[in-house]
């Protein structure tokens, strides 16, 4: 059986460094991090993720910082409060929680967002960064980083020569992480719904990565023998095993099926998931420190 790999634990390592890179900015006089997050209306999933990614934030020494708008604000009203917090000294990170209502521009918004302020890594001139190789001042988007960071606690940093497939395209995982991987010197395909004879490919890859959103699309043979599995993937299917009305969450690779034959592999929930905070208070904190002049942690 595979190496399960326990995001939830590598999660807390990199609280862990927040917190104490957080008491080293206090140490040399240096305001401490801040992180301001806007939600605007009640989308009960949203506030669940504002109400984690703020309980973290005040755990880890930070500024926090939360406003919460009616659904039915304007998307002027958004604007102007980005606009202060992108001069607010205190505050080093903004992150708005997405999905935002129908009548304001999502695109706009995270364009609005200074780029040295943008934690959640959307901003043009963040990607951009992040696809011309600049790692030093890009930030990058917290689950593609979070994943690359479980990838190097099973293969190391150095991934020169490795085999990579990213199955799914999207501009917040997909992309980004084959960024990631080409940056660690992988050689590495991005898949999707119209590539032709996906399984064969996927079993190519000394690192596999599902981004999808199908649940348990990718399955036990599409697997190389070996190889590392992250699986970003988080659905929730009827499990009527449990009860009538009852679901379970799956991720995008079916798990009982990989895990006989890769290498590593992380589970769902508890693989990547926990990482994207974590990632989130790593790049705060990195803000803080490039606001200082200082230079850049690593984690």
């Amino acid at each position: 059986m595979a190496e399960v790999i326990d995001g939830k634990s590598v999660a807390e390592d990199v609280v862990s460094k927040v917190k104490a890179l957080t008491a080293e900015l206090s140490a040399k006089g240096v305001t401490k991090p801040g992180l301001a997050v806007v939600i605007v209306g009640e989308d009960p999933a949203s506030q669940v993720y504002v109400a984690s990614k703020s309980r973290t934030a005040k755990e880890c020494g930070f500024h926090s910082l939360q406003h919460t708008l009616p659904a039915d604000s304007t998307e002027e009203q958004l604007l102007k409060i980005i606009g202060d917090l992108n001069t607010d000294k205190s505050i080093h990170g903004i992150l708005v929680q997405l999905p935002l209502p129908g009548h304001i521009d999502a695109g706009k918004v995270i364009q609005t967002i200074a780029p040295e302020k943008d934690v959640d890594g959307f901003h043009f001139i963040n990607v951009g960064k992040l696809g011309t190789g600049e790692l030093e001042t890009a930030f990058v988007p917290c689950t593609p980083a979070g994943s690359m960071l479980l990838i190097e606690r099973v293969r190391g940093k150095d991934l020169s020569g490795l085999n990579a497939v990213v199955v799914g395209r999207s501009n917040i995982v997909g992309k980004p992480m084959a960024n990631l991987l080409l940056a660690a010197n992988c050689t590495v395909t991005i898949a999707h719904s119209r590539t032709k004879d996906l399984p064969a490919l996927a079993r190519t890859a000394d690192i596999l990565v599902a981004a999808v959103g199908r649940p348990e699309m990718v399955k036990g043979d599409w697997v190389k023998p070996g190889a590392t599995v992250i699986d970003v993937g988080i659905n929730r299917i009827p499990a009527p095993e449990k009860g009538e009305g009852k679901s379970r969450l799956v991720g995008d690779v079916a798990y009982a099926e990989a895990a006989k034959v890769a290498g590593a592999i992380t589970p769902v929930p508890g693989g990547v998931g926990p990482m994207t905070i974590a990632m989130l208070m790593a790049n705060t904190v990195a803000s803080a420190y490039l606001a200082a002049g200082l230079k850049r942690p690593s984690f």
